[in-house]
């Protein structure tokens, strides 16, 4: 497989996916956070009347492309995240659900009239009861209390738990690239280390600013990447180029 990034309706390209031929998915779908986005100039309306009549089309082609052995994560805020676990139970089954991991963050304005939301979640689901989970992949984070532990626990660190204590992408930092869903390479690496092999095939049918093929493409792992807005795609290029990689664009 070579890597590809498809400009387009992700459903139109995920029906033309073979059957149980992707190992690992993750999506960073719309938050129906009922703001338009805006991209260099330009704009996107966030806002679904029925989000889930929107996702779980795609979602129900994720389960039919995905292998046996696959994984999905599908990353949300707590607007919509509760129904697409619903969702999600009864398409997958409850007994895939393997976690609810949150992402918290701790940057940007504050609240004065409730508890300022600062986390986002990210639901894993896999097909089946075998999947990939490679422990020695996973990267360690200090203690908190190192003096608690000894010398040789703290200078090793901890595996993280399903909280993920990581910044947002700075505004002004060197990883940002302009696209407002952007979202920081140090979360997915850490999803992609640990739940697919190099070379294993990897799937993000809301890529937006290309940042899990990106880190697909650090960690030896072959991806598709689609999204249906055009900024996203120049944006895409330019980290990605174009060496080795296959851009397709929707037929009408």
């Amino acid at each position: 497989m070579m890597n590809t990034v498809c400009f387009g309706d992700n459903l139109y390209w995920l029906k033309r996916i073979k059957d149980k031929s992707v190992d690992l998915i993750y999506i960073d779908p719309p938050f129906n956070t009922g703001r338009s986005q805006k991209i260099h100039g330009r704009s996107y309306e966030d806002s679904f009347d029925d989000f889930i009549r929107f996702i779980a089309p795609r979602l129900i082609q994720a389960r039919r492309i995905l292998k046996d052995t696959g994984s999905i994560f599908v990353h949300l805020d707590y607007r919509e995240v509760h129904y697409v676990k619903v969702y999600m139970d009864k398409l997958f089954g409850r007994h895939n659900f393997r976690n609810e991991i949150i992402w918290a963050y701790d940057y940007g304005g504050r609240s004065k009239g409730r508890w300022s939301p600062k986390h986002d979640t990210i639901l894993w689901y896999t097909r089946g009861k075998h999947f990939t989970y490679i422990y020695e992949a996973i990267d360690r984070i200090p203690y908190l209390a190192p003096g608690l532990v000894g010398r040789e626990k703290a200078a090793k660190g901890k595996t993280p738990t399903d909280v993920w204590w990581n910044t947002i992408v700075p505004t002004q930092g060197k990883e940002r690239v302009g696209y407002p869903t952007q979202k920081p390479l140090a979360i997915i690496r850490r999803l992609i280390k640990v739940h697919s092999h190099t070379n294993d095939r990897c799937l993000d049918f809301f890529c937006g600013s290309g940042t899990f093929g990106v880190a697909c493409k650090e960690l030896g792992r072959k991806f598709l990447l689609v999204d249906q807005n055009p900024q996203a795609i120049k944006i895409i290029k330019r980290r990605l180029g174009t060496k080795n990689i296959r851009y397709l664009r929707a037929e009408r």
